[in-house]
């Protein structure tokens, strides 16, 4: 019990944002996730398969874990170093409006790297095949999918190396990168999505239309929700830096309108296309959103 509680911890974002190095963070988050995940509102979830795969005709009867089956009754074969099941792409937004923080202790890119990092650690350690890009305005960089421990380095690398900067342009950015995106697999993106949902939606669809799976988080902090201020402030646009000053209790009700409506958008034109869409805000533990992954992986089986 004392051990589960210790890694779980890591499942904070303000205890991980804490740890220098983003390999131990990432997987001290997925070991405090994993370790949890029978004690968790996600109960019966099987993990099994980020080492096994469920036995198939055809199987080699040497390659059935004993051990598996005498814990589950199913019949599992271990997955090999050059076994891949599928290639995940991760597309994570480093444009300047994703260095805010108000509720939270982290920023909206701090908490998205974190959640990017960990997420490419758990596909690479079962065997899928991982690779990123990073946008704002334009592509910074991108590191195509490959099933490697040494390449996850890479990853991690190019993660920390880079630091917001930059206008957001979401849909423009994705549009290009999918055109490289030659083999189907899944694709997962990281963004507060803080974009017009007309240059946004017509991305998504073309990543649907060849034929990938997507799963969106849309990562935000409370305040960007709920505009509880509550005081005189005074707001700069962080792309910009244009300032306007405004009493925020005045215009509470209609920004969450407006806001909502924003959503709600985005969220129906998900579901028509088959998209997974999540919000997550920053102050939350990144259980869910690793628990969202490991749902759509496995329907994807």
């Amino acid at each position: 019990m004392g051990e589960v509680n210790d890694h779980r911890r890591y499942l904070d974002p303000a205890v991980a944002s804490r740890l220098s190095s983003v390999e131990l963070r990432s997987r001290l988050i997925v070991e405090g996730f994993l370790l949890g995940l029978h004690r968790s509102p996600f109960h019966g979830f099987s993990i099994e398969f980020s080492q096994h795969r469920p036995y198939m005709q055809g199987d080699a009867l040497k390659d059935i874990d004993w051990k598996v089956y005498g814990k589950t009754d199913k019949y599992y074969v271990k997955q090999y170093e050059e076994e891949t099941n599928m290639r995940c792409s991760f597309f994570l937004d480093c444009s300047a409006s994703m260095g805010f923080k108000y509720s939270s202790t982290t920023t909206k890119y701090e908490y998205g790297a974190m959640l990017a990092s960990a997420l490419s650690y758990l596909c690479i350690h079962q065997k899928d095949a991982a690779g990123i890009t990073l946008y704002a305005d334009t592509i910074k960089k991108a590191l195509t999918p490959r099933a490697s421990g040494i390449y996850l380095n890479e990853i991690f690398k190019a993660i920390a190396e880079t630091t917001v900067s930059d206008k957001t342009a979401t849909g423009k950015c994705l549009d290009k990168a999918v055109d490289k995106v030659n083999k189907r697999g899944l694709a997962i993106i990281i963004s507060d999505f803080l974009d017009t949902p007309d240059s946004i939606l017509p991305a998504l669809k073309h990543f649907r239309f060849k034929k990938n799976e997507v799963i969106v988080f849309q990562i935000l902090d409370p305040v960007e929700q709920s505009f509880a201020l509550g005081k005189d402030a005074v707001f700069v646009d962080m792309e910009t830096g244009e300032e306007m000053t405004s009493q925020p209790y005045q215009v509470q009700k209609s920004y969450q309108e407006l806001f909502s409506s924003f959503q709600k958008r985005l969220k129906d034109e998900c579901i028509k296309m088959g998209i997974d869409y999540n919000v997550v805000l920053t102050t939350e533990p990144f259980d869910r959103a690793l628990f969202g992954y490991l749902q759509k992986r496995a329907r994807m089986q």
